[in-house]
């Protein structure tokens, strides 16, 4: 199979994967079981399909999410993505570092990445997006501006969590 017959199959399953997990698991109502699935999606797709994977997952993903009706207002898209590229870079550069065991660089990963899609969403929706973008109602603008808080942090450490057990694993399938 050739470089780019196997980038798109990985891309193309992992996105799909995403996709079909967001969609299942928005029924539950749960924004914590749905991030934490994202974000384990999108460490996986980098840290296995590399980061032009990776970046294409994070990217696709709100906006399929929002054509089936399950993401949130389009004005609060590219700042999902921005946070879904920040997640995707740091465990792309920090997660692949070979200092120290796996798992303690996965820790430190996963700590790094999680601050850092956190603050992206943060700045960008509750501090810019909400107040400056959107003409919304004082309880809708709450309800957005608490989604996008402190659950974000939550989910990455989650996802992440996840991902350091498993990548491993992953890794190992994946080479044989």
């Amino acid at each position: 199979m050739s470089k780019n017959t196997l980038w798109v199959t990985q891309t193309a399953v992992l996105a799909a994967l995403l996709i079909v997990m967001q969609a299942a698991t928005a029924a539950l109502g749960n924004t914590i079981v749905t991030g934490s699935i994202v974000n384990l999606i999108l460490i996986i797709s980098v840290m296995i399909a590399g980061l032009s994977s990776g970046l294409t997952v994070a990217v696709i993903s709100p906006i399929f999410a929002k054509l089936l009706g399950i993401g949130p207002l389009w004005p609060l898209i590219p700042f999902i993505i921005a946070g879904n590229i920040v997640l995707v870079l740091i465990w792309h550069f920090l997660g692949k570092r070979t200092f120290g065991k796996p798992i303690v660089v996965y820790i430190i990963t996963l700590i790094a990445a999680a601050a850092g899609k956190f603050l992206m969403l943060y700045i960008g929706i509750v501090r810019v997006a909400v107040p400056y973008l959107l003409n919304l109602p004082e309880p809708q603008a709450a309800t957005i501006s608490g989604m996008f808080s402190v659950p974000q942090l939550f989910t990455a450490l989650i996802g992440g969590t996840i991902a350091a057990v498993i990548l491993p694993l992953l890794k190992k399938a994946v080479k044989n």
